[in-house]
């Protein structure tokens, strides 16, 4: 498969260019702190992540509770308290996988822009970038307030194409999770799953990305 004729890469965050889980999964559990609940292991959260703050919230609130129904009032209460401890420990030990920084560096001097299209709340994004020093790489970002729609819905990689004044024939979406799969194939565009990921706890092949990798490095062969 021919990937030079690309114009426009668009990754993930979460699960394909940084590792999150240890500051989401403290910012969760200080949030259940909060309400005298049952605190969750970093295996627990790393199931509920992938489709917004606020179902993560929602999801560690029923695990917590042993799936007793969370009250939307509980719910929108838990996730103002969830922001504000995410905010404290924002990128404490969110660490880049191995390969991204030399590879978004190889990337960037063939030519090639990049974007990022999450399901992270927008304002979390920069502070992050920011933090691992790998903002410069990124012409733009979009998260999950940032549109009417996210992930797993095309809109988002419609709204960079345009924005990057590209047409989807020349983007390619490169994600973790089935939601990446699912919004680049729901926007006629070529994907690559990389499989290290959180998604779920399920094998991201599940999802027929046109291209699978096993390291982020390996984007470099490809592109």
């Amino acid at each position: 498969m021919n990937l030079k004729n690309k114009e426009l890469i668009i990754f993930d965050f979460d699960g394909t260019l940084i590792n999150s889980i240890p500051d989401l999964a403290l910012a969760v559990n200080k949030m259940l702190q909060h309400y005298h609940l049952v605190p969750l292991s970093v295996h627990q959260v790393t199931a509920f992540i992938g489709n917004g703050a606020k179902t993560l919230v929602s999801r560690s609130l029923e695990c917590s509770m042993q799936n007793q129904k969370v009250s939307k009032a509980l719910l929108d209460e838990a996730f103002k308290i969830y922001l504000l401890a995410y905010q404290e420990v924002i990128c404490e030990e969110t660490y880049t996988y191995p390969g991204v920084i030399e590879t978004l560096n190889n990337l960037d001097k063939k030519g090639y822009k990049m974007v990022i299209c999450t399901n992270k709340p927008y304002d979390f994004i920069e502070p992050i970038l920011d933090k691992l020093v790998i903002k410069q790489f990124f012409k733009c970002w979009v998260g999950e307030d940032s549109l009417l729609t996210k992930k797993p819905d095309a809109a988002p990689l419609f709204h960079l194409a345009k924005v990057m004044n590209t047409s989807i024939e020349k983007c390619i979406m490169v994600g973790d999770s089935k939601n990446d799969i699912l919004a680049a194939q729901n926007a006629g565009m070529e994907n690559i799953g990389v499989s290290y990921g959180y998604n779920y706890n399920e094998n991201i092949a599940d999802y027929k990305p046109t291209l699978i990798v096993d390291n982020f490095a390996d984007l470099q062969k490809l592109f």
